[in-house]
């Protein structure tokens, strides 16, 4: 293998490493900027995952509330389900009615989102989960169809929702979407940018993620400030890690060093002279310290130089297998008060048309309760939020509220009815991508027909 080819070869699999975490203090990643072709952007616009890691219940978070659905809800669930008199203040008006009179609710610990679903800027996706391809219960029950793998299992259903691809995957579709614009962004190490650690979502083939911690870059502790009170001895560290070397890795090393420490000043100046938000966010929520994050640099983009990013943040402990009534209700008013407060800064910063924030999650969970939990599933509910969402209504088709129901297959495990694709495709299509470029980007779109892949909710 030449030099050249051993060199493209490891920047693809350093990709994937990501090791510029927030625990790590080099502050570094593995991998290279390179030029992509940029699809056309005019304007700002950003896209913000919200990730629920352990697999979201979705049957305690958009709940079933005309007469008929509440009863078959709680006599699936009669240990776990709320009381219908308190989802009368969250139960949704929808601009568009679902069949056979069907009504959902928020959960109540979701109030703060209400007025949003209210404004019309909110919407709910309805039995949306990893896909390959179009499948029906009897396919899946026959095995006549692809589906994706080691269904129910967490860390490939993290992969498959954040890549569209199994476990091991090196790049996902947040990051692809921002390969289409990477060359078009004025400073390209602030296109994709993931508060929480590390997540393939935002591993793209030339857009790397840059991650940071919810105050801020993660500097290089020496040259931030003065090695043993010396400002001789920062300089010299800086040139040190900084300098050209003859070996490859070296090389590489010394590059990316360069980049992180150029980022890490680039984006402290940037905050520092950005807006001042006014926008109160709840303390002691790391979610919400994540979206301030977000919503601190949105505010900065002329300054950093971008006119498309994608974010990542993440909320854990939705493994509920046990105390759902209890663990439960604590996340969701964890979520709605830092994606409400989320919310209110874009519209300060003037900027809510322009940024567009969704759920995400491994998978729903079980309807059928063990007692005081749920088990792991398939299809679940999701939000997305902002100015350009054709919100206060729902997409997607209505479930079947049934144990091994026409819509489950087993315990309320939901078929999913709308791909993450779909989702993604009309994410992505709202992002600026063209069509071409997003089956690409999405391996799995191309087995739905045309028409169906935009779903047209923003």
């Amino acid at each position: 293998m030449t030099a050249s080819a051993s060199r493209r070869a490891f920047l693809q699999r350093a990709s994937a490493l990501s090791l510029a975490g927030v625990a790590t203090p080099w502050a570094v990643n593995l991998a290279a900027i390179g030029e992509a072709a940029a699809s056309t952007a005019t304007g700002y616009k950003a896209l913000v995952c919200i990730f629920l890691y352990g697999g979201n219940d979705y049957g305690n978070t958009l709940v079933p509330y005309d007469a008929a659905s509440y009863a078959l809800y709680q006599g699936i669930r009669p240990t776990l389900a709320y009381a219908r008199s308190d989802l009368d203040a969250t139960a949704l008006s929808a601009s568009v009615a679902l069949p056979n009179g069907r009504q959902y609710a928020l959960a109540p610990q979701l109030a703060p989102l209400l007025p949003i679903w209210n404004a019309g800027k909110m919407t709910a996706l309805l039995n949306v989960g990893t896909l390959v391809q179009p499948t029906t219960k009897a396919q899946y029950t026959a095995k006549s169809v692809p589906l994706p793998p080691k269904l129910f299992s967490h860390n490939d259903q993290q992969s498959v929702w954040q890549s569209s691809l199994p476990e091991g995957a090196t790049s996902g579709w947040g990051g692809r979407i921002g390969d289409l614009f990477v060359a078009g962004n004025g400073n390209a190490t602030f296109t994709c940018v993931n508060v929480s650690g590390n997540a393939v979502f935002l591993s793209g083939a030339t857009a790397v993620q840059y991650q940071v911690s919810s105050s801020g870059s993660v500097a290089l502790n020496g040259i931030k400030s003065p090695l043993f009170g010396s400002t001789a001895c920062s300089n010299a560290l800086r040139a040190l890690v900084t300098a050209n070397r003859p070996q490859l890795f070296e090389a590489e090393h010394a590059r990316v060093m360069s980049r992180s420490i150029d980022a890490n000043e680039s984006l402290t100046a940037a905050l520092s002279s950005g807006p001042v938000l006014q926008t109160v966010f709840p303390t002691g929520n790391s979610l919400a310290d994540q979206l301030k994050l977000v919503a601190r640099m949105i505010g900065s983009a002329d300054a950093l130089g971008v006119k498309r990013q994608v974010f990542f943040v993440s909320l854990g402990g939705f493994d509920t297998h046990d105390a759902l009534l209890t663990t439960h209700p604590a996340l969701l008013t964890s979520v709605a008060d830092a994606t409400a407060a989320f919310h209110a800064a874009t519209i300060e910063l003037g900027v809510a048309d322009q940024v567009t924030s969704f759920t995400a999650s491994d998978f729903g969970r079980t309807l059928v309760g063990n007692g005081n939990g749920s088990d792991h599933g398939w299809g679940s509910m999701h939000f997305v939020l902002g100015g350009a969402v054709r919100g206060g209504r729902y997409y997607g088709s209505a479930p079947a509220i049934a144990n091994n129901g026409p819509d489950d297959v087993g315990q309320g495990r939901l078929l999913p009815t709308t791909s993450v694709d779909q989702m993604a495709a009309t994410l992505g299509a709202w992002f600026g991508a063209a069509d071409a470029a997003l089956l690409d980007v999405l391996p799995n779109l191309s087995r739905w027909n045309a028409p169906d892949r935009n779903l047209a909710f923003v």
